[in-house]
């Protein structure tokens, strides 16, 4: 029998019925009426009987199926020949297609890019310890004694006496009680944050943080609220009706995540205010101090010096010390009990290569050279006041960041409405300022990851090892390239 797909079904049937409707028309006259056995038979039933052997008649017949042959080898060769793979990734937006500057050099206030020395402000290196003559001589006694790296996790023969040195001297610093190495800066926070907290717990966050703590909010799989950036009123709002909404509030754990200061924006969070709002709805703090630790408060404590907050009020503080310590690797200091269960429960502690022993070791003699410095804390200070004076009433750009933070922060006045295009402008006063004028900036691009929900901007890390010609020639070289670039836009 014919195999009659449905939509082939239902096309015949209404063929049918449209036929019907032409015949009965036709038949239902007086002279169409006959009389069988008595009965009188109108045209309506005469169709519909026609429609039925029509379809028996149908149903009856054979099915067709053409015959089946392989294919030669030809047509299978000119197949593939004709086949053209899908890219395994999207196609890069245009917006996003941008030539990153290679340094040939260490990345301290002055690196080289295509054979030219040029003025660095792309590196965070805070205090100007890159290339520090005591960190490459520690580095250099660590690699004769351990070699490079560790070989292992920390749970498995990759614990070093350094790393113990380096946790007991963190802690030391802070006055804390103990801390935890990371092996890398993001991965502190993609680690730290799901170690506490699981699903079914709360977090609140401010919508400014980086991708590092995106992407520990996403691992944690908890309920996520966010308030808006740097907004205490905000905040306290969101406290407010995430406790009154959630009627299991007292069961969970609850947590505020935020940074000391931005990297998408140099403001600096009120640690004071935070406190004063985690304590009056009971939440626990999570405080990310990478661009605050070494910077703040008279003696580099972070934050907490600064707002002279005790640091046992903040339950969880992390940092990378790939800026101000200029090393690489992450820590993150509390309690005992804080530091103990992520011994066990971190996975970037528990499955990552321990930090390289050359590495800890370099941490531990940047945090010396910070005591027997602090003038180098002052001199920061003082370079990021020059570069803020040298920056004010910049045409077309201002600056969003605080006066005090570490990272000069510059936005659009006038925004074309488009992330994309925004960028491309900002990319091209960056361009222009390195390729016509020798100085090194950078804007915020972002991953297609990163919902973080601020404008975009360029960013410029103050250094204490930057001269007053420096930021002068900064100031100047990026006055010139945004009214080059912006002159039409605005």
């Amino acid at each position: 029998p014919i195999d009659l797909s449905g939509m082939e079904l239902s096309s015949l049937m209404a063929m049918a019925d449209a036929a019907m409707e032409w015949l009965t028309t036709a038949f239902e006259a007086p002279f169409a009426r006959a009389v069988v056995f008595g009965v009188h038979i109108g045209g309506h039933l005469f169709v519909e009987g026609l429609l039925l052997v029509v379809i028996l008649f149908l149903l009856s017949q054979k099915s067709y199926k053409p015959p089946k042959r392989p294919l030669t080898k030809k047509e299978i060769d000119e197949l593939c020949d004709e086949w053209v793979p899908e890219s395994l990734i999207p196609p890069l937006p245009e917006g996003k297609q941008f030539k990153t500057p290679v340094l040939e050099s260490a990345a301290g206030p002055h690196t080289v890019v295509e054979g030219k020395e040029i003025i660095n402000f792309a590196s965070a290196n805070y205090l100007g310890l890159i290339g520090h003559p005591k960190i490459l001589d520690s580095c250099t006694a660590s690699l004769e004694k351990y070699g490079v790296g560790s070989c292992g996790p920390r749970g498995f023969y990759g614990t070093i006496d350094v790393h113990l040195d380096c946790e007991a001297r963190i802690a030391k610093f802070l006055g804390t009680p103990d801390s935890i190495l990371y092996s890398y800066g993001l991965s502190t926070m993609f680690s730290a944050i799901p170690a506490f907290s699981k699903k079914g717990d709360i977090i609140v966050v401010d919508e400014g943080v980086h991708w590092g703590i995106q992407n520990g909010l996403y691992l944690s799989r908890s309920t996520v609220v966010y308030f808006k950036h740097n907004d205490m009123e905000s905040l306290q709002s969101t406290l407010e009706k995430v406790t009154q909404a959630n009627k299991r509030a007292k069961k969970v754990r609850r947590y505020i995540v935020v940074e000391a200061v931005y990297q998408n924006s140099g403001q600096i969070a009120p640690l004071d205010e935070i406190i004063r709002l985690k304590e009056k709805y009971r939440f626990r703090v999570l405080l990310d101090e990478s661009n605050s630790f070494g910077v703040f408060g008279s003696s580099g404590r972070g934050l907490t010096e600064h707002f002279r907050v005790p640091v046992d009020k903040i339950d969880i503080i992390t940092a990378a010390m790939g800026h101000a310590l200029a090393t690489e690797g992450g820590f993150c200091t509390g309690s005992a009990r804080v530091i103990d269960h992520q011994r066990l429960s971190s996975s970037g502690y528990v499955f990552s290569a321990s930090l390289p022993p050359y590495l800890a070791t370099a941490a531990i003699t940047a945090i010396d050279i910070l005591e027997e410095k602090p003038e180098l804390i002052k001199r920061l200070k003082e370079n990021v006041a020059v570069l803020w004076a040298g920056l004010s009433g910049i045409d077309g750009l201002s600056i969003v960041s605080d006066a005090q933070s570490p990272i000069v922060y510059l936005r659009l006045k006038k925004s074309t409405g488009s992330i994309k295009d925004d960028l491309l402008l900002l990319e091209d006063i960056a361009d222009r300022a390195l390729k016509e004028h020798g100085v090194l900036v950078v804007t915020s691009k972002r991953s297609f990851l990163d919902k973080c929900r601020l404008p975009v901007g360029i960013r410029l890390s103050v250094s204490a090892g930057h001269t007053e010609s420096d930021l002068h020639k900064a100031s100047e070289a990026l006055k010139k390239a945004s009214t080059a670039v912006l002159s039409g836009h605005n």
